[in-house]
């Protein structure tokens, strides 16, 4: 191996760079560091001497990498591992029904940033059975779906639209995603393949440490992608559900994030929480007419910014 500098400044003693890299793989980094500049006269040959300090850099990086990589790599590993096992326990439940509070930010075209709160239930029972209800300031909104027939009842609006949908409740998502425009931030954790979905697009990974949510400790893990950026909180213990997820958009000016806190977490579900019976007054509409049953208010920002 020879290591040619492209400003031309000779070329540096294979063997001698050889054996300080090995050794270094042993040692903490700033012990790295005072190795290397103790010994840059023996690294280089004499025509390349007066040049030391410039192998000192390019040696001080290849020492920061070999020390910073592993740790890296125990961190992503770590983070994958803890995700493993709430998702794992999250899709062998066959009930779940939860209470949620959520937190949405939006940009205005003034580049004002505001948030909008709801709350709400889901009762899950696998693999096609949901029932989902949120509640804000400005909409009051239940989707109710038995296997076959999905119901989206818009209490607010005294309206509700029914659209033939057989399969699962993994289908049912794609499909208000796909044909709908549906973006239900969350939702990947119900699914039967939750660990794939959200790992897909990672490219970075870390176990942040441990925090405290409404009283639960939790692991406190984050990721990337090239799109985003989102933290989820895991309860410590025998029992690794999702107590936090915070998704941050990369993708629009601002930031801005969407927060889900998940409070009460079960598995009783009634045996009838998946019929939906219309109100008597309520008119039924098309499922593309259904209006007002988003988080943000309309006129908030420009149309079609959020989903």
């Amino acid at each position: 191996m020879e290591i040619n500098l492209a400003l031309g400044v000779g070329s540096l003693k294979p063997s001698a760079i050889d054996r300080e890299i090995v050794s270094y793989t042993n040692m903490s980094f700033w012990t790295q560091l005072r190795r290397i500049v103790m010994n840059q006269d023996s690294i280089l040959s004499p025509s390349g001497r007066r040049f030391g300090w410039l192998t000192v850099f390019v040696s001080i990086i290849i020492a920061m990498t070999v020390s910073f990589m592993p740790r890296a790599q125990a961190e992503a590993n770590d983070a994958n591992k803890i995700l493993k096992s709430m998702t794992d326990y999250v899709t062998s439940q066959k009930s779940i029904s939860m209470t949620f509070d959520s937190d949405i930010e939006v940009i205005t075209p003034e580049l004002q940033k505001i948030q909008f709160t709801s709350s709400g239930q889901v009762q899950l029972s696998r693999p096609d059975k949901l029932r989902a209800r949120r509640t804000g300031g400005y909409t009051d909104v239940e989707l109710v779906f038995d296997g076959q027939l999905l119901s989206v009842n818009n209490k607010a609006g005294n309206a509700f639209a029914q659209i033939d949908s057989p399969g699962s409740v993994d289908q049912l998502i794609d499909l208000l995603r796909d044909k709908y425009g549906v973006m239900a931030p969350g939702a990947d954790l119900l699914l039967s393949r939750a660990f794939e979905e959200m790992t897909s697009d990672v490219i970075d990974a870390k176990h942040i440490g441990r925090g405290v949510i409404d009283g639960v400790e939790c692991e406190h893990l984050a990721f990337r992608d090239l799109d985003t950026d989102w933290q989820i909180w895991i309860e410590v213990g025998a029992r690794p559900i999702p107590r936090k997820y915070v998704i941050t958009s990369k993708a629009e000016a601002g930031a801005p994030q969407y927060t889900l806190r998940i409070k009460d977490w079960g598995t009783d579900v009634p045996a009838d929480a998946f019929a939906f019976k219309p109100p008597q007054d309520a008119k039924k509409i098309a499922f593309d007419a259904l209006a007002n049953i988003d988080e943000v208010p309309q006129g908030t920002v420009p149309s079609g910014a959020v989903k």
